[in-house]
């Protein structure tokens, strides 16, 4: 009886270890295909680097990390379906994005499997505003804090001038160009007309069309409210048409992939936002922030770009909540999360507990020229930043955010 009781306590011992030892399933939802194909894979680069680096280290509550992903192809119905996949795996969080409507939908289903979802790329207003709900946690910024920083740039610098927008027909889309005429002055569409093009899917027709209508405009800035392929199929037309010369190209959210795929020649110039450049760590004296950069471009051989970096910080932010609260549970997380200030790859940030919605800096940034590109060991130093806005000053405010959701008729907290 002795030797029985001896087995099963040794059989407990042994099962109770290989059940702490059993891997932690995240579930990474992101376009390995389709337009923002490009950011898409610096996502996993990001994620793939901080599960290594948190599995080195013994991994989250003494149980290693595993990566699951799965392509949504920049289409939400892909992207909901994706999530039922990742949940029946048992994934414990979920996160990923480029377009702004899969992180949406796909934040939507996620809180339906009663889990976290955390938005990558995902800069519409709506995300964590009209669409918001207490299971999606935004990393990088808005739709309104980029227009805010970049309205405050070209109101100082450009005063004055006309604008013309060509914008991707979807909500990331629509509230960039809202938020940036309003922030810009712009909002006369008699003065400062514009052109909507389908997304996904527009054909190159789509972008001469609506470029050859810039062209007959008098505007001197030349708004593209594009992302991934779409903004660098458009900047190939604007150059054959003269427009990277005759008119300021802004581009509200830019990634250093769409530099690379466009060519800085052609990009020269062109003005945007960024949450995070590999500029941004030295500027901010981020040691691990630094150390970040040095870590990414050895193992990859490339600079870390803001995707990568959005979800390395995801992978570390919620582990960091679970190590905290102690548990892989949602709510559990979600009260660690909220107003949680950190420092990580580069100034203070903070999960604002009533939308969710990270608030740090907003970098205005502007494309080097060619010859101070190619100067560079790895060709990829792309940006100059040219402004900063704080994360306090960026964020829209409480009062705002609840007119907002009062206005789409939705309640003025999450649910």
């Amino acid at each position: 009886m002795k030797r029985l009781t001896a087995t099963l306590a040794l059989w407990a011992g042994i099962t109770a270890v290989a059940q702490a030892a059993e891997p932690i399933t995240l579930g990474l939802n992101y376009p390995r295909t389709g337009p923002y194909k490009e950011e898409g894979l610096a996502q996993m680069r990001g994620a793939l680097l901080a599960i290594d680096e948190l599995n080195e280290r013994g991994g989250v509550l003494g149980r290693p990390l595993r990566l699951s992903s799965k392509d949504t192809a920049s289409r939400p119905a892909k992207a909901e379906r994706n999530v039922d996949k990742l949940a029946a795996e048992g994934a414990a969080m979920l996160f990923g994005g480029s377009s702004s409507a899969v992180a949406i939908a796909a934040g939507k289903r996620a809180a339906q499997h009663g889990l976290l979802y955390f938005g990558t790329l995902t800069y519409s207003n709506d995300t964590t505003g009209k669409d918001g709900h207490r299971y999606m946690f935004r990393e990088c910024n808005n739709a309104w804090m980029s227009a805010y920083a970049l309205g405050g740039y070209l109101s100082k610098h450009l005063p004055n001038k006309d604008y013309f927008y060509v914008t991707a027909d979807y909500t990331w889309g629509h509230t960039s160009e809202s938020s940036l005429r309003q922030t810009t002055g712009s909002t006369d569409q008699g003065k400062h007309p514009g052109v909507k093009v389908p997304f996904p899917g527009a054909r190159m027709a789509d972008y001469q069309n609506a470029l050859t209508q810039a062209a007959a405009s008098q505007a001197q800035v030349l708004v593209l409210v594009l992302f991934g392929e779409d903004l660098v199929r458009a900047m190939r037309i604007a150059q054959n048409l003269g427009l990277t010369k005759r008119m300021q190209i802004v581009a509200p959210n830019l990634t250093q992939h769409m530099v690379e795929q466009a060519g800085p020649g052609i990009m020269q110039g062109v003005l945007g936002t960024e949450p995070w450049t590999w500029r941004v760590p030295p500027l901010e004296k981020s040691a691990r922030g630094e150390a970040f950069v040095k870590d990414f471009s050895q193992r990859y051989e490339m600079y870390p770009s803001s995707s990568a970096a959005s979800a390395y910080s995801i992978v570390y932010q919620w582990a960091d909540a679970v190590q905290r609260s102690k548990s892989l549970d949602s709510e559990a997380l979600i009260k660690a999360l909220e107003n949680h200030s950190y420092s990580l790859l580069k100034d203070k940030q903070e999960w604002r507990a009533f939308d969710h919605q990270n608030a740090q800096t907003v970098y205005v940034v502007q494309v080097k020229s060619r010859d101070e590109v190619m100067s560079d060991p790895l060709k990829q130093d792309y940006f100059s930043i040219v402004d900063r806005l704080d994360g306090s000053q960026a964020a829209p405010s409480l009062a705002a955010w609840q007119a907002e959701r009062r206005a789409a008729g939705q309640p003025p907290t999450l649910q």
